[in-house]
């Protein structure tokens, strides 16, 4: 077993492409991630540990959130544990890459995390604003399953276009497939800030000023639900050029 710096030398060959990828993930997630999953490679954890780690942070937070009344403390608390499930979550696959022990039942229980976390927190949120929220109106508590909605949709959706179109290049054969990989772009790295799970996080900072809170996540709400209507328009249009093509 290799010191740390080699580990992590071996990590940074090891990264998917950064297409497609916020900011937050590429400069901050990734390479948090890429430390847990060096130390989890000389702990000796395997890939789906590491993703039950992340379960664990992320699901305590979430626990917290509709559990305990709001407060600066809890906000520090909560936001520290989400950004740390966060990590853990991008652990799971550089060390499943690193080790070559990948595999279906990997990508399932990630991806089940996943799912779970989306349903949850934005439950938590809901209980939190009906147990100790001091609500303008009774119809903020439709807040949280709008967002609910898209956030799960946008994740499910997104799932179905990678898998249908992994399936159409496997039928159509990888001719029909290959093409010129499109440059990282920085301004569509930006432009993906707000849709990014990491930023997500950051207003749970706001919990201990519960007006505040409401706002940024109602502004989060509506930024997510415009980005999903873009999203599915996009991969509609994918789609149907496999279809055609």
């Amino acid at each position: 077993m290799g010191s740390t710096g080699t580990v992590l030398r071996e990590l940074r060959g090891a990264q998917k492409s950064a297409k497609g990828v916020s900011l937050y993930s590429r400069y901050v997630n990734r390479p948090a991630g890429r430390v847990l999953a060096a130390g989890a490679y000389r702990a000796g954890l395997t890939p789906n540990q590491v993703t039950l780690i992340s379960a664990l942070f992320t699901y305590g937070a979430v626990a917290s959130v509709a559990l305990v009344e709001p407060s600066w403390t809890l906000a520090v608390l909560v936001y520290a544990a989400l950004a740390v499930g966060f990590a853990f979550d991008s652990a799971d696959g550089q060390l499943a890459r690193l080790t070559g022990r990948g595999g279906p039942d990997g990508e399932w229980l990630d991806h089940v995390v996943d799912c779970g976390k989306l349903l949850l927190v934005h439950t938590a949120v809901l209980i939190s604003f009906y147990r100790f929220g001091e609500l303008p109106s009774d119809a903020w508590l439709l807040l949280p399953l709008g967002f609910q909605l898209a956030a799960v949709v946008t994740f499910c959706a997104g799932l179905l276009r990678e898998h249908l179109g992994k399936a159409a290049a496997s039928v159509r054969g990888p001719s029909w497939a290959a093409a010129p990989a499109a440059p990282v772009s920085r301004v569509r790295a930006v432009a993906l800030l707000p849709a990014d799970y990491g930023v997500f996080c950051l207003v749970f900072l706001l919990l201990g000023a519960p007006g505040a809170f409401r706002a940024g996540y109602a502004v989060l709400a509506v930024v997510h639900t415009l980005f999903l209507a873009a999203f599915l328009a996009k991969w509609f249009r994918e789609l149907k050029a496999l279809r055609a093509g």
